[in-house]
């Protein structure tokens, strides 16, 4: 089910929050309807922690993880650590990773099985990654951008990458990634799809902005609500006529 939620009066939900199959980051500071959000969808079946990461709200920037561990940047205080620590299930791994590009979020975009990196991170950062988070680790750009992380969301079951992306490099990702990918928009035409929008097996959350368009392009990709491509170009037909009637 993809559902959409705002954090205080910002729509990217994927700054603001991280999710994986085997918990839920979400920041500080925010407004009761935002967790509530996330509680009702996901509260029964994996922990929802509120956390900061280097005293700063923008959690899913600064975090990379998968249901097997989580990555935190070198900045991340002792206290905050020992809090993820424990609150996190017993099966995850955390680790503190010294790195120069410290916006982990950002330069990493991973599922359970695959890690898209920035074509720039230390050797060292790649093995971490492919140890704590039990992944194959490929450097790549999408859509020449090189932070990956930003512009694609990955699941188990599919991907949405930055609009720009060229078919060649959707075929290439996709085969490296071994799911479908889709290229399109979130929070009404925004390109950076890491920062609108958080998805794992079952569910997704994507900014207030994000169209009925773009939502049914996120459940059918990432497998939601098992929709089909047909529905989705029925749903476009119907807006386009809505939009010029």
């Amino acid at each position: 089910m993809a559902v959409r939620a705002q954090f205080e009066n910002s729509n990217e939900v994927g700054v603001f929050s991280k999710l994986t199959n085997s918990y839920c980051l979400v920041s500080l500071g925010g407004s009761e309807n935002f967790y509530s959000v996330f509680e009702s969808e996901l509260g029964d079946v994996v922990p929802v922690i509120h956390t900061s990461i280097a005293g700063t709200r923008i959690i899913g920037r600064l975090t990379a993880g998968n249901r097997r561990g989580l990555l935190v940047p070198n900045s991340t205080t002792d206290q905050e650590l020992q809090h993820l620590r424990n609150s996190l299930p017993d099966s995850v791994a955390i680790q503190r990773i010294e790195e120069r590009l410290s916006a982990l979020g950002n330069v990493i975009a991973c599922n359970d099985y695959v890690a898209l990196v920035h074509p720039d991170l230390d050797r060292e950062t790649e093995e971490i990654i492919a140890d704590v988070l039990g992944v194959e680790v490929f450097r790549q750009t999408i859509a020449d951008n090189v932070l990956v992380g930003s512009y694609c969301a990955l699941s188990n079951q599919g991907g949405l990458v930055h609009p720009r992306t060229s078919l060649q490099d959707q075929d290439e990702l996709s085969s490296l990634l071994q799911v479908p990918l889709v290229a399109g928009t979130i929070n009404r035409g925004s390109d950076v799809i890491g920062g609108g929008l958080v998805v794992n097996d079952w569910s997704a959350f994507a900014g207030m902005d994000t169209t009925s368009t773009e939502l049914s392009v996120v459940e059918s990709i990432f497998k939601l609500q098992d929709a089909q491509p047909s529905a989705i170009i029925g749903e476009m037909r119907d807006s386009l006529i809505d939009n010029y009637s």
